[in-house]
């Protein structure tokens, strides 16, 4: 039986093998093709993928340098030999850079348009990151942002918060808010004009009206000309949003007062931050624990909670360490608590009992 099959096996091995050479033939074919079209000049295997190599060279008893691709045989050659003293692989290549520092150079790129790559890894070389020129220009690269400004003489444009940084002493921001007024002839809305100086955070505001039309608007824009004066404040720019409320000679209005208009883009009320922060405040501490029943009344509530905002509220804004506008105010030790309320107990401010 045995002498019948040897034979028979042999023959079909024989009939089989040009085919399976011919499938091995295709597929190196298929690999030439794929290695001729790899923009990379070397490939550069993981260390999971040399194990894997190795354990296929092992079943040929590494008998492989006419099938390597992928590598020289040198290449393999000295895998093999690190594989049999125990070894250990480690990762080919530089170390990738560190998560903060891509998220420095990032936040450095983005407030400092006009700086190019190489002024960049000079500042962070001050903060003790040291990197290099071309690592700082890849991640920048990688971020969407140019390492290099373009070459001209005009400076990049200023984002909108570092604009208000700058200029946070020269600045009022106006807006309007309303309210409901209940009287013996219906609900009507009443209009009140507001003013932040955004150095000092102090308020200005005007007296409520049913008809914000121009000449009224206009005449607040005066009075507000002559508190910013009584004040001692040196204003240069004006922010508004686009309401319709505003006239049409705005503009030219404040032009002749040496004041730049500025109006916020559509739809931005973040970009009037102080003055729509102002209205929230003053709407949910004070006016909607009211009804009111005149113009008079909306006043009266308005000037008693501008006026204890403007001298003895205490501001809790980023750098106002909660202190209160008020500059003459000095805090003291000594003395008993007693609390001070207006407006029904609405506002309740604390000071000390002079012995």
């Amino acid at each position: 039986m045995n002498q019948l099959l040897f034979p028979l096996l042999t023959l079909l091995n024989e009939w089989m093998k040009p085919r399976y050479n011919a499938r091995l033939r295709f597929l190196e074919c298929q690999i030439q093709l794929l290695r001729a079209r790899i923009d990379a000049s070397r490939i550069v295997p993981t260390p999971q993928e040399r194990d894997t190599l190795l354990q296929l060279g092992a079943l040929c008893e590494h008998d492989i340098y006419d099938l390597l691709h992928v590598v020289v045989p040198e290449t393999y050659r000295t895998w093999l030999r690190k594989s049999r003293r125990g070894e250990t692989y480690k990762a080919s290549g530089r170390a990738r850079v560190a998560q903060s520092v891509r998220e420095l150079i990032e936040r450095i790129a983005k407030e400092n348009r006009g700086w190019s790559y190489r002024r960049i890894c000079g500042e962070i070389k001050k903060l003790g990151v040291l990197v290099g020129a071309t690592t700082v220009r890849r991640v920048m690269m990688q971020c969407g942002l140019q390492p290099t400004p373009p070459l001209k003489q005009e400076e990049p444009p200023s984002a909108w918060t570092t604009f208000i940084k700058s200029h946070m002493d020269s600045l009022v921001a106006c807006d309007f808010f309303s309210k409901k007024i209940v009287t013996l002839h219906g609900v009507y809305s009443a209009y009140v004009l507001v003013f932040i100086h955004l150095g000092t955070r102090k308020v200005y505001h005007s007296y409520p009206t049913y008809n914000p039309d121009g000449q009224w608007v206009t005449q607040q824009f005066r009075n507000a000309s002559m508190w910013i004066e009584d004040e001692g404040l040196d204003i240069r720019f004006l922010i508004h949003d686009r309401d319709r409320k505003y006239p049409d000679k705005i503009k030219a209005f404040w032009k002749a007062e040496d004041v730049t208009t500025i109006p916020t883009p559509y739809r931005s009320p973040k970009a009037n931050a102080f003055c729509e922060a102002f209205v929230g405040t003053i709407k949910r501490e004070c006016l909607n624990k009211f009804f009111c029943f005149s113009l008079g009344h909306l006043h009266h509530i308005n000037s008693v909670w501008i006026r204890y905002y403007n001298s003895r509220r205490p501001h809790r804004g980023v750098r106002r360490a909660n202190d209160v506008l008020d500059v003459d105010f000095k805090p003291t030790s000594e003395g008993r608590v007693r609390c001070k309320e207006e407006l029904g107990g609405v506002i309740r401010s604390y000071y000390r009992e002079a012995a």
